[in-house]
């Protein structure tokens, strides 16, 4: 069996990287071999692209140059890391992946959703996740919570306005997806988070399973 591909997205401070982490502890008590990874980011150099890409003294920074380092951060995140880890047969949980490119730079930028796809499509070479979780959350508790965090990167200075687009595109892929989107509440605890979510990957996981 080639191996499963699950991602959560949402906007900042939806509890995305808590929840992913308790929930590869759960996979990973229950037998799956996991490997849990984040965007931008992931690899080496997409690390190093990250640092670029939040500075916030990079303000200058233009809107293509941003969608591309993006796009080139995922490039070597998917040949160097995602991929052989499915070929492998495991699980791979990923904080972020193409749609919260559509969101951000798409969406929230203005820019052609077709064009920053086709771009993160090329990247990829058309990888797409099998299940991915839309942690919902509004964009003030959002905004609350990036404030109770602390100090905010290039992209979470961003005024509230962009954080609404961002919002509504997350929702917009949600509607047109919803077999491999699945839509969470995020103001619930992260108990019920975790208890939803394990729920869920496993059942998905075995249905796979049965499939193969």
């Amino acid at each position: 069996m080639t191996g499963t591909f699950i991602t959560v997205e949402g906007p900042d401070g939806a509890g995305k990287t808590t929840q992913l982490q308790l929930l590869a502890d759960r996979l990973t008590a229950e037998g799956y071999d996991i490997v849990m990874t984040r965007e931008p980011g992931g690899t080496r150099i997409g690390n190093e692209i990250r640092s670029l890409i939040l500075n916030p003294d990079f303000q200058e920074m233009d809107e293509m140059t941003e969608i591309l380092l993006y796009a080139a951060s995922r490039a070597q995140h998917v040949n160097e890391l995602i991929r052989p880890a499915l070929a492998a047969g495991k699980v791979v949980l990923c904080d972020r992946f193409i749609d919260a490119s559509i969101a951000y730079q798409g969406y929230g930028l203005g820019y052609s959703i077709e064009q920053v796809r086709s771009i993160n499509q090329q990247a990829t070479n058309e990888l797409s996740p099998d299940r991915t979780y839309l942690f919902n959350l509004s964009v003030a508790d959002s905004k609350q919570r990036m404030m109770d965090r602390g100090a905010l990167d290039r992209i979470e200075q961003r005024d509230d306005a962009f954080r609404q687009r961002v919002y509504e595109g997350f929702l917009t892929l949600a509607e047109q997806e919803p077999e491999r989107i699945q839509l969470v509440d995020a103001t619930q605890s992260i108990k019920a988070l975790h208890t939803i979510l394990c729920q869920d990957a496993l059942a998905y996981l075995k249905k796979r399973e049965r499939l193969s």
